[in-house]
């Protein structure tokens, strides 16, 4: 079954990328919406999902692409259920094919393959590292709302909202072994469990300026080994600017504040204790972008947390992306 779901992808996105290498008839400036996408920078304190919920399922503008993104998330937890436990390191790597994709007029198709390598040192300097393939996810977006700008910059505001969801599929590993230890279960390649995503986005522009807010929601189920993630709310707002260096350049930097809010796990249908809890981040990024190639930057540090009860704290979190536009 994974191996159907991750060919079905892989020839989706080839068959974008074709399309892609041809040398679009306007220039960059023609490419740029400013209108901030679904999902954008979300994080998931479930490194293992390493999907769009981490960083988010968009850019952080409103480009059709297919590209790669890579995504680091640092952590650090207890190695062990006692106050005085030692801490540990924890780094979450993520490499993405990424793509999103229009389909007819009004609908937005976004798809994500992770490829993940994470590793974690505990106090006794032994090591752990875990790789493969992460938790593919697919998300169908309808705008009810769609900007119609008629110029290079709009006259008067435009207006999006976008409204819909997803699944995100188990083609990522579970280790029930991972569980054991320590109090971040999460240290995962997968969840093991079919997940859903429900999804809104609005956005506002005026000229080269944007503001987008947005919110989503996504439903866990419980995997094969009996454990259930929490479900997972996530809000943000953001703001940014395009600044157009001639006829090929152009140059957006974006600002804006994120949550999360986390359900507690579950397993054999009993809650986990020193699991759920919420975080708040304030985000900072920038998108490159010359002719139909566009490489972004985006970081995120936590203003205020408080994760499975204290024990696991996010350090920070950061993504580098490089796409072609379409």
């Amino acid at each position: 079954m994974k191996t159907y779901i991750i060919t079905a992808l892989l020839i989706i996105m080839g068959i974008y990328v074709m399309q892609a290498s041809e040398m679009p008839a306007r220039p960059c400036y023609r490419t740029i919406s400013s209108s901030l996408m679904e999902f954008d920078d979300f994080c998931d304190v479930c490194g293992c999902s390493g999907n769009g919920g981490s960083m988010g399922f968009g850019t952080g503008l409103n480009n059709n692409f297919i590209g790669l993104r890579y995504i680091g998330q640092r952590y650090r937890s207890r190695d062990g259920i006692f106050s005085n436990s030692p801490w540990i390191d924890e780094n979450f790597n993520t490499i993405q094919l990424w793509t999103q994709i229009p389909v007819g007029r009004r609908l937005i198709i976004n798809a994500v393959m992770p490829y993940q390598f994470h590793s974690r040192e505990f106090a006794d300097d032994t090591k752990q590292h875990i790789n493969g393939l992460g938790d593919a996810t697919v998300l169908g977006f309808y705008q009810i709302l769609k900007q119609t700008p008629d110029s290079i910059i709009s006259i008067k505001p435009q207006h999006t909202l976008q409204l819909g969801g997803g699944v995100k599929m188990p083609t990522g590993r579970f280790e029930e072994e991972n569980l054991e230890g320590s109090v971040n279960p999460s240290f995962q390649l997968g969840t093991g469990s079919w997940d859903y995503v429900l999804g809104a986005n609005y956005g506002v522009t005026h000229r080269n300026w944007g503001l987008s807010a947005m919110v989503n929601y996504t439903i866990k189920t419980k995997n094969d080994k009996e454990y259930r993630f929490g479900n997972q709310f996530n809000y943000a707002l953001n703001v940014y600017k395009t600044y157009y260096l001639g006829t090929n350049f152009a140059l957006t930097p974006q600002a804006g504040i994120g949550g999360e809010h986390f359900e507690k796990n579950k397993e054999f249908g009993f809650e986990v204790h020193d699991t759920g809890g919420n975080a708040l981040f304030s985000r900072l990024g920038v998108e490159v972008n010359y002719r139909q190639y566009a490489l972004g930057l985006s970081s995120m540090l936590p203003v205020a947390q408080d994760l499975n009860n204290g024990k696991v704290e996010v350090k920070s979190r950061f993504s580098v992306y490089l796409n072609i536009n379409i």
